[in-house]
């Protein structure tokens, strides 16, 4: 197989013995909207396609949710590999999706020394609140001692368990990261790249499809609120979020080649929910959030330099751009 990128038609082309495949920028564009709508629509599959009786509890139907959305993945994974110049059976399969067991510590711990620099205030406030919480202690009469360490590694260990049994948490952090990437960069990207689309529009175009899979939390907000303007205040807010993390999401997987990586921030990310810039307590977050993003700003490339996480880069496949992103 060889792969010829052709700027000035902005096709790729693809030979599988002798026989030429070409990709269109309107083929990648309709196929990204198509698995979007997709992701979205099958979640409301159970009641209104197979006319399922309601879920009888929260836990039911998040459960539903759960095989909706890993019903989608599976679905995206399989027409991508149909529509992008993929040979069958050949070891790159999963790699064009960025699924990889190589470069794995790189993946997890460069993007996720990157994504705590985004919450530093946050992480500072947390730390704040912890020594107020000991002062409280020690004003108490309640020193430091053993016992009080043991009670401390006692209630994390519950709080651990009692968030593995939390339905929501699964979601949170598991299902909805998990399902999400895979479609959302790991399908998305690979066919926005063979369509011929620059690198940056990608990075940008992307995380459009992934806002506006979130539209569908509109009508949710409206009737749990009573309130349109709230409903669209809210959403809003949402989609700027989306807009922004799915950015940096992809171009998080566009520099390294791995899935691992916006994974890893995906989760980071929900576990911290929004950062925290300012707080009335004390402005030291603000110095750290501050401080943080500039740390962030200066070490975007070098931690996510595409050779820190692929052993070679000079053999670029019109789905890993990262070879020609020094």
């Amino acid at each position: 197989m060889y792969l010829l990128i052709n700027p000035s038609e902005n096709l790729v082309e693809a030979a599988f013995t002798g026989d030429a495949v070409r990709m269109s920028k309107s083929l990648a564009v309709i196929t990204c909207i198509a698995l979007a709508i997709f992701y979205v629509a099958i979640l409301y599959s159970p009641t209104l396609i197979l006319r399922l009786p309601p879920p009888d509890s929260f836990q039911s139907y998040m459960i539903r949710r759960f095989i909706c959305a890993a019903i989608s993945s599976v679905f995206s994974l399989i027409a991508c590999s149909l529509i992008l110049p993929i040979q069958w059976g050949k070891s790159h399969l999963y790699s064009v999706y960025g699924i990889r067991l190589d470069h794995m510590w790189q993946a997890v711990v460069f993007p996720l020394t990157l994504t705590s620099l985004m919450y530093a205030g946050t992480l500072i406030l947390k730390l704040l609140l912890l020594l107020d919480s000991g002062q409280e202690d020690r004003e108490n009469g309640r020193s430091l001692s053993l016992d009080s360490i043991k009670n401390v590694v006692c209630e994390f260990i519950e709080s651990t368990f009692s968030l593995a049994s939390d339905i929501s948490a699964w979601r949170n952090y598991l299902v909805a990261p998990l399902t999400e990437e895979l479609v959302f960069r790991a399908c998305m990207i690979p066919l926005l790249l063979c369509g011929g689309f620059s690198t940056y529009t990608v990075v940008f175009l992307c995380p459009i499809f992934f806002s506006l899979a979130h539209l569908n939390h509109l009508l949710e907000y409206a009737q749990r609120s009573g309130s349109w303007p709230k409903a669209f205040a809210v959403v809003g807010f949402q989609l700027g979020y989306t807009v922004i993390f799915g950015s940096y999401a992809s171009f998080l997987f566009v520099r390294t080649g791995h899935l691992t990586a916006p994974l890893v921030a995906h989760i980071f990310c929900n576990y911290l929910g929004i950062p925290i810039i300012i707080s009335r307590r004390t402005g030291m977050v603000t110095v750290a959030s501050v401080a943080g993003l500039l740390g962030f700003i200066w070490l975007l490339f070098p931690l996510t330099s595409p050779h820190l996480y692929n052993a070679r880069t000079d053999n670029c496949m019109c789905w890993h751009r990262y070879c020609s992103w020094s």
